[in-house]
């Protein structure tokens, strides 16, 4: 029986011609990646050349004819980080937060605001809290107050990526009325909202991070996504997935950085611009042997947990609470190993290779794995692993 070759449908045809977009766009964005970090501005740059390209629109839920499945939007996510990770922060966030309607909305509105935001190619951005026994211990730091039609939004909310160049605003909310805590997106122009951009980060320098202020911001019914749960075990499986998504997005922007440097210090190593040089030196052979596999083995993880994800976002409202338990101990997992070997390999790389901004790389790392202890992830993956505890892993992304 001969073999017949299968024809590329259009899925395909457009998940490869968005990788082609997203190495032009990492590219150009490498060609000026030291001194965009030097410069530490706001990204209206960067955000002008990633809309440019059309990724905000492209990197959207799957969905006929539009967006991108899940290991395809992370691999663009990978592939900008490289280049520069701040670029590939702000772009992770957005991907996951336009999945918000999927996670919290009904399947009618998440389609229609899924359209939406292609049609008017919106850049997303927020700040959801996690599901937690401790959930506004000191109470909520924004609030809605019912009204006619609507609610009114106050408070402030730290936001890591796009608070001033963003079109869409995610944030959970405490409606003072029902104690209930609600998703809502906000416009970023709409009135009463103001940024207060962050200055001088250690790293992440282009993110974009500050805070985001809401006086008296007016809220439509349309505006507020859902309800998101008080804690994990009213939390529905496919919703527990939103917090997991976050951080998968952002181990694959933890492997571009290792990559990046790794990629960087190979190549100033080659051009004999580095304290030990190449030839018959076996001893820098180990050092790139070790950082190599240990590059190797985060992407390996991270692809697992990766493809998995995936599979559980495809069966939406069908995923169970032992299937959503079974992805979170994956991720827990990648965001461990991941985080380690982007700080070990961009601390490394610095003793091989002596050349201006190099340290970029470490000090990116550093701010995306500064508030994520390992140990706390750890604790719950073996409590997981041993006892088979949902409550474990959940924990994990606290």
């Amino acid at each position: 029986m001969t073999a017949t070759a299968t024809t590329p449908g259009p899925a395909d045809e457009r998940r490869r011609a968005l990788l082609r977009t997203a190495r032009d766009v990492a590219d150009d964005l490498a060609a000026d990646a030291i001194a965009r970090d030097q410069a530490g501005k706001p990204p209206t740059d960067e955000t002008a050349r990633l809309r440019e390209a059309g990724l905000p629109a492209a990197l959207t839920p799957p969905g006929p004819g539009r967006g991108a499945h899940w290991r395809t939007g992370c691999a663009v996510i990978r592939e900008i980080a490289a280049a520069d990770s701040s670029v590939g922060d702000l772009l992770a966030r957005h991907y996951v937060h336009a999945w918000s309607g999927r996670f919290y909305a009904s399947h009618e509105d998440a389609t229609a605001l899924e359209e939406e935001s292609v049609r008017e190619r919106w850049l997303w951005t927020g700040a959801v809290h996690a599901p937690s026994t401790d959930d506004g211990a000191d109470g909520p730091d924004l609030t809605l107050r019912p009204r006619a039609n609507g609610y009114v939004l106050n408070g402030r909310r730290t936001v890591d990526t796009a608070v001033a160049a963003a079109d869409q605003i995610v944030v959970d909310a405490h409606c003072a009325s029902t104690g209930d805590v609600l998703v809502v997106r906000i416009a970023s122009g709409a009135r009463g909202v103001t940024v207060e951009p962050a200055h001088d980060r250690l790293g992440q320098r282009v993110a974009g991070a500050g805070e985001v202020v809401l006086d008296r911001v007016a809220i439509a019914h349309g505006q507020v996504l859902g309800r998101r749960p008080h804690d994990e075990e009213s939390t529905t499986p496919f919703t527990a997935l939103a917090e997991p998504a976050l951080r998968l997005a952002l181990c694959h922007v933890g492997l571009g950085i290792a990559e990046g440097a790794l990629t960087e210090a190979r190549d100033l190593s080659r051009g004999g611009r580095a304290h030990l040089l190449p030839g018959e030196d076996p001893d820098l052979f180990l050092t790139y042997g070790e950082l190599a596999s240990a590059a190797q083995t985060a992407t390996a993880v991270v692809g697992r947990a990766t493809d998995v994800m995936g599979q559980a976002l495809d069966t939406g409202a069908h995923l169970d609470a032992e299937g959503a338990a079974g992805v979170a101990a994956l991720v827990a997992t990648a965001e461990t190993v991941t985080s380690k070997a982007a700080l070990h390999i961009s601390t490394r790389v610095l003793e091989l290779a002596d050349a201006p901004g190099l340290d970029r790389f470490w000090r990116n790392a550093r701010v995306l794995t500064a508030h994520r202890p390992a140990a706390h992830r750890l604790r719950s993956i073996g409590e997981h692993y041993l006892n088979g505890s949902h409550r474990a892993v959940v924990a994990a992304f606290h």
